[in-house]
């Protein structure tokens, strides 16, 4: 895929597949061209070039279609801060095009995988950090897409509710719901089944956690830690390409 603001190219012919219920990581530091990336996957945004496809869904020519397919959630909170929990499922329920019982049970059923049930007739914008994260994702799963966009979720929150908020993400995939996620913390790759690393809109790295430390320059003689292995990985690419 490509995509270019005037002269300016954000994505570099980038070519990858992810696979049914696996977790896949975009990491990149910032204005590596990961969050172009991720907003033409979720068809936010029109790519530029190259072959987009989403489930089989040309995103050039079928994004509306294939958007019914899709959760997304974002960095920031974004659903309607009047509205109560509940009334925030309703409405984005509707917009999914869930009616009547359907609606009513898969309301049920998110409240209670994301522990919100307690909450329900509270209003949004009154939820502590933790519960609006848990309220977003309950929102772009309530339609069980067979993909979910995660846009650093655990931006802001703590290792505590990052785990937990691991392993509900985890739960999801067994079940064989496709994730697609951006996050910062580089810790967190190692959840994911395989990641990718771009930076300068170019794809430096693919592959396993494993995979991915190996070509960071871990040796079983030579741990290193995420950090410094995404740290190698793109100074080395970096050299290459100055080279």
């Amino acid at each position: 895929m490509l995509k270019t603001f005037g002269t300016f190219t954000a994505v570099n012919h980038t070519s990858f597949k992810v696979n049914k219920g696996e977790i896949f990581g975009l990491l990149g530091p910032n204005g590596a061209g990961k969050t172009t990336t991720f907003r033409m996957l979720c068809g936010l945004i029109p790519a530029t070039g190259g072959v987009l496809n989403v489930l089989g869904f040309d995103l050039h020519k079928t994004r509306d279609e294939a958007r019914r397919y899709i959760g997304y959630v974002a960095q920031k909170f974004s659903l309607y801060s009047d509205l109560t929990v509940k009334e925030n499922l309703q409405f984005f329920g509707g917009v999914y095009g869930l009616r009547g019982k359907t609606l009513s049970n898969r309301i049920n059923e998110v409240a209670e995988e994301f522990d919100l049930t307690e909450k329900l007739h509270q209003k949004s914008g009154e939820l502590p950090g933790g519960f609006k994260q848990r309220l977003s994702m309950a929102v772009g799963t309530i339609h069980k897409p067979e993909i979910l966009f995660l846009d650093e979720p655990t931006s802001g929150t703590d290792p505590v509710a990052r785990r937990l908020f691991w392993q509900r993400i985890t739960k999801i995939a067994q079940n064989g719901t496709t994730i697609i996620i951006t996050t910062h913390f580089l810790e967190e790759s190692e959840y994911c089944n395989r990641i990718m690393i771009q930076d300068a809109g170019r794809m430096i790295a693919l592959g396993t956690p494993n995979e991915v430390r190996i070509q960071g320059g871990e040796t079983p003689d030579n741990p290193l830690s995420m950090e410094q292995v995404f740290i190698n990985i793109v100074l080395n690419s970096r050299g290459n390409a100055n080279g």
